[in-house]
């Protein structure tokens, strides 16, 4: 029960407070995209939350294992995209060969949703925040459905972000990198930051 609260409390932090979209802005491009239709939503948060979420305990065993050599956070980022190239290469071979109608359904997320900031981000974070190897897993699982939370956010709001009330200079992009800003400024206040009076 405890590795269970453990997974949870690791995910609602990541969906929630330490939003990877929304407090860092890792794949906002992707969002943007993916927002645009409800079956990208749900196609490209499926396939980040599972990236994440398969790939952060092999990220768990390679900083245990070498974690400590000295030029290691030099070589973090090769190793990540070695590892995230793994899992991709792997899945999309395990589909392809048992199931390939859904391979032809799956073509068009899983390149854009799995080679991204937002994954690659979360593995960063997870090797920072997470202490074992359920933080880990908890941490890339909370990362895709933060990534459907915030892609739900975006979708809801782009009928009337794309009205006419908006001058037409601010219609589409604009419009939607300013609401994800409010939208990142409003959640980082459920963290508890305040200004200092320094």
């Amino acid at each position: 029960m405890e590795i269970f609260l453990n997974i949870v409390s690791t995910a609602l932090i990541a969906i929630f407070v330490q939003n990877s979209i929304l407090e860092r802005a890792l794949g906002v491009n992707v969002l943007l995209y993916a927002s645009r239709k409800k079956e990208n939503m749900f196609g490209f948060s499926a396939a980040i939350t599972y990236t994440t979420t398969v790939s952060a305990p092999l990220i768990w065993v390679v900083d245990t294992v070498i974690g400590n050599i000295e030029n290691y956070r030099i070589l973090m980022p090769l190793i990540y995209v070695l590892i995230i190239g793994i899992v991709y290469i792997s899945t999309l071979v395990i589909i392809w060969r048992f199931f390939p109608k859904f391979f032809k359904s799956l073509k068009k997320y899983v390149h854009l949703s799995v080679f991204n900031c937002s994954v690659v981000g979360a593995l960063f974070l997870c090797s920072q925040q997470g202490n074992d190897i359920f933080s880990y897993i908890g941490y890339g699982l909370g990362t895709g459905i933060g990534f459907l939370f915030a892609a739900y956010l975006l979708y809801t709001a782009a009928g009337r972000l794309n009205s006419p009330l908006v001058p037409a200079a601010f219609r589409g992009y604009p419009i939607m990198i300013v609401y994800v800003g409010i939208l990142s400024l409003a959640l980082y206040a459920f963290t508890g930051y305040s200004t200092s009076a320094v």
